[in-house]
């Protein structure tokens, strides 16, 4: 449904470019190409990782102190 959505955005958008100024048309079929882009399908390969979770040790003053056995 998204990619839908998309795709229809990036109608729409060049249906514009045909009809403004050299320098508006460039903006608006670069607009189109972000949208065609938005719209394709994930490959089953290009899906996103997650970012690692940084693993944080505590500082050694934590583990030792004068309350330790």
């Amino acid at each position: 449904m998204e990619q839908e959505f998309y795709r229809g955005l990036a109608q729409r958008v060049r249906a514009l470019a045909e009809t403004a100024d050299p320098f508006t048309r460039r903006r608006l079929l670069d607009l189109a190409k972000r949208y065609d882009a938005k719209g394709e399908p994930l490959r089953s390969g290009a899906a996103e990782r997650p970012l690692p979770v940084p693993r944080i040790t505590p500082p050694a003053s934590v583990f030792t102190g004068p309350g330790e056995a």
